[in-house]
């Protein structure tokens, strides 16, 4: 297939060296020193799970989506903060018959496409003013949610440290769409490990239940996962905003039948773990509070659930990155 990846940063980087190592035809479209690095020397691969193997791997990249034309995967695997800013950019890679496979943190804005509780759900903190749907028609995309974790040592190097499972479906349900199988045997060619969901909705957001709250308390704290999980009044604290999201789930469709601990206890298995979010903070890098955090206060202001625990994490959250100017268009809850 034709396969173009709009944004090499680690998990974009990772998937767009591994589909080129199986024979697709990848292009890229990056930026910066990235951009440079790449149409210099390829992309670079360092496999951290297996003796630490390198790669390189020699794609099309450009930072003009006009110069490589309409595909048949647009992988968006961007930083759900650059999201408003690339959607419009996204257009010249679109044929009437392109998929746009989501490869993103947090609440999408195609979260409630085809989702029978929540059609009625609008979210201003993922979607302002429905911009990215009209750049990016809900209908086009296929969902994952990726348990990898990768990272960029340098420009156009990707390390991929650890996992390989990604989650793939349709949002509305299952993977039985010929896209959808494509997609699926595109990833597998690639070496990922793939699963296959009858909700990716409900994937995305049992994945959200522990990093709505890991991450902003990282990134405020400097502590990895492990250091914040070792305090009692930081996990409880962190239990109680998961209880408050779990009713949010509950109200709109997807509940979540686990306890607080039980997800600390898979987080606590990352070990000295530093989150994507205390990564951005210590990079200069903006925030993804809107799609972690806002989001969920969001929607259950919209289904009337009460969310004091949530709304203090956001707060702190949010304050704590403005005074540093990583969160440069705040939304208003």
């Amino acid at each position: 297939m034709k396969i173009a990846v709009y944004g090499l940063g680690a998990i974009g980087g990772l998937l767009a060296a591994r589909l080129a190592a199986s024979g697709h035809e990848v292009s890229a479209v990056a930026r910066g020193a990235t951009l440079k690095a790449v149409q210099e020397r390829g992309l670079r691969l360092i496999d951290g799970t297996n003796d630490r193997r390198e790669s390189v791997h020699r794609i099309h990249v450009t930072d003009s989506p006009e110069s490589i034309g309409p595909q048949d995967v647009v992988i968006v695997s961007v930083k759900t903060t650059a999201l408003p800013d690339i959607a419009p950019r996204v257009a010249p890679l679109m044929g009437p018959d392109t998929t746009v496979f989501s490869a993103m943190n947090g609440v999408p804005w195609w979260f409630f496409y085809g989702h029978r509780t929540g059609q009625n759900i609008r979210l201003n903190t993922v979607d302002p003013k429905g911009a990215i749907t009209a750049a990016i028609p809900p209908e086009s995309v296929v969902g994952s949610v990726t348990h990898l974790s990768a990272a960029t040592p340098e420009p156009g190097t990707v390390l991929h440290v650890a996992g390989n499972l990604i989650m793939v479906g349709e949002p509305t349900g299952g993977t039985a769409t010929p896209r959808a199988q494509a997609i699926v045997g595109a990833l597998r060619d690639a070496r990922f490990d793939i699963q296959e969901v009858d909700s990716i909705q409900t994937e995305i957001w049992y994945k959200l239940w522990g990093n709505m709250t890991m991450n902003p308390v990282s990134a405020i704290t400097g502590a990895t996962v492990d250091k914040a999980l070792d305090d009692p009044y930081v996990r409880a604290f962190m239990s109680r905003c998961m209880l408050e999201a779990a009713e949010v789930g509950k109200r709109i469709g997807i509940p979540i039948d686990a306890d607080p601990e039980d997800r600390h206890a898979v987080t606590r298995k990352l070990g000295a773990f530093r989150t994507s979010m205390l990564q951005d903070v210590e990079a200069g890098r903006p925030v993804e509070l809107d799609a972690l955090v806002a989001a969920v206060i969001e929607i259950g202001q919209q289904v009337g659930v009460e969310m004091p625990n949530i709304e203090s994490l956001f707060g702190l959250a949010r304050l704590y990155a403005q005074l540093r100017g990583l969160y440069p268009a705040p939304w208003n809850a």
